[in-house]
């Protein structure tokens, strides 16, 4: 058996698949340390900068002083205390729900409330850029998985007619991709959603706090927030900290409380963090939110053109996260090492995270980035793809994208 994972291990390494754990030195701001030097954060879903905000900091350290450390046991035995009832009522008046449930994160969210909701015969139409959390837990729950091309809505619509009235129909979509940074077609999907008598479920987890007028996420941003029947969101992406939360109908929660096996045989969210999102919340809906959105909307756009002007290829990105395309796994993954050299930390995303051939460096925006900061990581892009080409005897970035192929 040792010898077994020893041979994966070498093959991983051989294929440009091999990872390991970065370690950051202090706190997760715009500017970090890396192994002993500082370098440009371009890889954080921090994306408000918000992870180390003194309100959020100083929410975390009152609640350890009340509350203590931890909650002591899952949310159905003793493990409900007052600051998770006063978030989940604050998360639902934040989504225009009825109700909301907190879970310890997106992942736990997602291979909790997917089984809960759906059994054998029930049919899960899955976008195929979803995230690996919601294909485990269409996965988990034993129903019929059908996987559409990504934002592909005619083929979604075959296969609806296909099934119908062969069980239960439930579309899960995430609101905005992780990976690509564009956003699923919700008017079209709430049209179907009608039209076939489905449920709409809505992993926003990158929208939320970012999208929309009010930072109410995706389904804000298209004026469809009342359409949405569950919408899963995090904690621990614009809103800087940790968990996430479920918001629908009464019904559909009550349901989860009694039947999502994440939420029932786990420990609950500790006073610090319930506390932390709180104050988040409070930054959201405040002036300074609306402010920081503008901020990161305007940084995005600025990389993005940028990027493009210089050649590179941003897979038709809309939002704050920017891919970069390179193609190959290794070539990405020498590709982040250059820029490192440069002083600008950007992860590659390679295999099985992304399509073989896809691979690419996924570049997220913060608010607190400086668009000086980020016309220097162009600069320094354009430098590293010179460098890695020339190391590696050609173009480093391939001329067709995972879109075209």
């Amino acid at each position: 058996m040792v010898g077994t994972i020893a041979r994966e291990l070498d093959r991983l390494r051989e294929q440009g698949l091999y990872r390991t754990m970065p370690r950051i030195e202090g706190g997760q701001s715009s500017w970090v340390v890396l192994d002993g030097k500082k370098v440009l954060l371009l890889c954080s879903n921090n994306y408000l900068g918000l992870a180390d905000h003194p309100n959020l900091k100083e929410a975390a350290i009152r609640a350890v002083e009340k509350y203590g450390v931890g909650s002591g046991a899952s949310r159905l035995v003793s493990g409900t205390m007052e600051l998770h009832a006063s978030l989940e009522e604050r998360i639902a008046s934040f989504k225009g729900t009825e109700r909301a449930l907190l879970f310890n994160s997106g992942y736990a969210a997602n291979t909790g409330v997917i089984p809960a909701l759906a059994q054998k015969g029930d049919i899960l139409y899955c976008d195929k850029l979803n995230h690996a959390s919601i294909v485990d837990g269409c996965l988990l729950s034993r129903a019929q998985l059908v996987r559409y091309p990504h934002n592909d809505m005619a083929v979604l619509r075959r296969r609806l007619a296909e099934y119908r009235g062969k069980g239960r129909s439930i579309i899960i979509t995430d609101g905005v991709f992780s990976m690509d940074g564009d956003m699923a077609n919700l008017p079209e999907l709430v049209a179907l959603k009608k039209e076939f008598g489905a449920l709409l479920m809505v992993d926003d987890a990158h929208g939320t706090g970012v999208l929309g007028p009010n930072g109410r996420g995706t389904a804000e941003h298209f004026g469809l927030q009342s359409e949405i029947d569950i919408t899963m969101g995090t904690l621990g992406k614009a809103l800087g900290g940790f968990g996430a939360y479920i918001a629908g109908s009464k019904e559909i929660v009550e349901y989860l409380v009694n039947k999502a096996r994440s939420f029932i045989f786990s420990t609950s969210l500790p006073p610090a963090v319930l506390a932390a999102a709180s104050a988040a919340f409070d930054i959201v809906d405040s002036s300074t939110g609306a402010d920081l959105r503008r901020s990161l909307a305007g940084n995005a756009a600025f990389l993005r053109n940028s990027l493009r002007e210089a050649g590179f290829d941003t897979l038709g990105s809309e939002t704050q996260i920017l891919p970069v395309f390179v193609g190959e796994a290794q070539n990405t993954m020498e590709f982040s090492r250059a820029l490192l050299g440069e002083g600008v930390f950007v992860q590659g995303i390679r295999p099985p995270t992304v399509p073989v051939g896809s691979s690419r460096l996924r570049c997220t925006l913060m608010a607190t980035h400086e668009q000086a900061e980020l016309q220097n990581v162009v600069n320094a892009m354009c430098r590293a793809r010179e460098k890695v080409g020339k190391e590696r005897g050609g173009c480093v970035v391939s001329g067709q994208s995972h879109k075209d192929a």
